[in-house]
Order: structure tokens, then sequence, then C-alpha cells
């Protein structure tokens, strides 16, 4: 079984597109040593352009003394690169045929109390560790874009990892600043995109049965309750939404309502016209402005955010 890595030293990171590249730029603002590895001919010179653009927010928001941006390494062999580290973060393609082919061969090579963590955003660890002689040691450690500043990452043991690596994998992260959450069962998506999927659902269905804009679809989520939800979740929402009462008397008292919402909800198709809407709503919405000034944009108010949300 797997043992809490004490203390870990260097990283391998196997996967190293955009997802990949920001762990690497974390995981190196935490004092770590990291092992890069990806086939694809340009995937270093990836790696090296988001260490350089997320460096200076990283130090930002608390860079550890010491941490150096070069103590990373690239290797394109995946078992070479796991040689001698005490952590995997996989950020392979999000494809069962390719992590399954993957974490056997990582699997193979690396001691038995070492975790392997796969970035995946919504497959099964139980499927992603068929094959591996050591399937306990096996996890879903599942960031959110992008990976170095976003705190959050969802760790799924399912019915294969043992409790102990799960405590393990849990330890690391919230030993390195994240903020990692348990989703003690197995389900496609785990939680957080679960939650978005629903979200995203009935805008959809609101957008297709001409309710609203797209741009004003956002805007009820962005002007409204995303501002408290960058707080607190929906349940201690609606605990405050219950006045002095609390939860015990939103629930008396408002969630007949809700329910009623709840029947009328939607559940639309996306057709081909209402992917054009979709497509040219949002084209309206950003008002010309690219993905990647969208992405600065977005990065330079999490940084802002963050740094309020640590004083409060």
């Amino acid at each position: 079984m797997a043992t809490t890595p004490a203390p870990v030293r260097r990283v391998a990171c196997v996967g190293a597109g955009t997802i990949g590249a920001s762990w690497t730029a974390y995981f190196l603002s935490r004092g770590l040593e990291v092992v890069v590895s990806d086939p694809a001919r340009k995937a270093a010179d990836l790696v090296r352009r988001m260490v350089e653009q997320a460096w200076p927010a990283l130090q930002r928001l608390g860079a550890v003394a010491g941490a150096d941006p070069a103590n990373w390494r690239f290797e394109p062999n995946p078992v070479l690169a796991v040689e001698g580290v005490d952590f995997v973060q996989e950020s392979a393609p999000e494809r069962y045929d390719v992590k399954q082919a993957l974490l056997p061969r990582l699997d193979a090579v690396l001691p038995p109390e070492v975790v392997i963590a796969s970035s995946s955003s919504g497959l099964l660890i139980s499927r992603l560790s068929l094959g591996c002689t050591h399937p306990q040691r096996c996890v879903v450690g599942h960031p959110f874009n992008p990976p170095h500043l976003v705190p959050l990452v969802e760790v799924v043991g399912g019915a294969t990892a043992s409790r102990t690596t799960v405590d393990a994998a849990l330890a690391f992260y919230r030993a390195i600043g994240k903020h990692p959450i348990e989703i003690r069962k197995e389900v496609p998506g785990h939680l957080a995109n679960r939650l978005q999927a629903a979200l995203w659902r009935e805008a959809l269905h609101l957008v297709a049965e001409g309710v609203a804009s797209v741009a004003d679809v956002d805007a009820a989520i962005s002007e409204g309750p995303g501002l408290r939800w960058a707080l607190m979740g929906p349940h201690a929402t609606f605990h405050l939404a219950g006045g002095a009462g609390g939860m015990a008397h939103f629930l008396n008292h408002l969630l007949p309502a809700m329910e009623s919402w709840w029947d009328d909800l939607g559940s639309p198709t996306v057709t081909p016209s209402l992917q054009s809407r979709l497509v040219e709503g949002v084209r309206e919405e950003v008002g010309g402005r690219s993905v990647a000034d969208l992405a600065a944009r977005r990065d330079a108010f999490l940084i802002e955010l963050l740094e309020l949300r640590r004083r409060w």
C-alpha cells in the first residue's frame, strides 16, 4: 500500500500540455524539483514559456523562499522521467486508451509507495488503473484551469485506491498550498464539473427558449451569484438566505418555491441552430477580444481575487 510521501522533493509531470505545464510552474513555485515528460516535439518549449509567464504571478501569490523556476528538466521517455521521483502528476490526453496504456508503464517501474495522480477531468480511476500491478496507488488528482492559480484539486480514489493513497494525495496537495477535496464515490465528471454541467444545461435551455441572450445569461452569474460563490458555495449561501434561522428556515420557507423551479428546468437539444446562436452570442459578448486577451484578463482577475480571499 502507498504511504504518505515524506517529504516530496521531486515530482514527475507526465504530459506537458496546458495542464501539465501549468502544474509544472506551480510545483516549481513550491520549491520542488520537476521532471517533465511529453512526446510532443515542442513540449519543452511550451513548458518553458508557461513557467516564464506564470512566475511573476506565482511570486506575487507567495512562492516559497528559494523556489527556482529553472529547477526542472525534460525527459521525453515517461518511464525514464519517473525514475527517482516521489509523486507523479499525470496529465496525458483525456482518453481512456491513452491513459490506460501509460499508467501501467509508470506503475511497473515505480516503488509501490509512490502515488500516481491523474489530472483527468472526468474519467474513472478504477478504469484508468486497469492493467496496473499496484492500482491501489492510483488516484485522480484533478485541478482546475489554470492549475497554477486555482486552488481546487479533486481527489478520487474510487473502488481501487487504498485509503492510505487517498490520504497521501490529500496531504501532498494540502502541503503545497492547494485546497484538495475528496470525492468519495466515483461518478463521471467528478464533482465540480458536474455542477458546472448542470448550470450550463439550464443556461443553454434559457437561450434556446429565448428567455435571455447569451450575454445576459452570463451576466446573471458573473454580476450576481458568481460574486458570492467566490467566497462560499451554494449550501452556505442558502444558509445566509435563511436569515437568522439559517438553513433550517430556508428549507422550511423557501424550498417549496425552489422545488417548483426544479420541475420547470430544461433538457435542451443542442441543435446546429442553437450552436450557431451560442457562437454568435459569445462573439458579441466578448466584443472582438481574442481568447488570449480574455485568458490574460481572467488570470489577472484571479490573482487579485486570490489575494482578496487570503485577506479574508
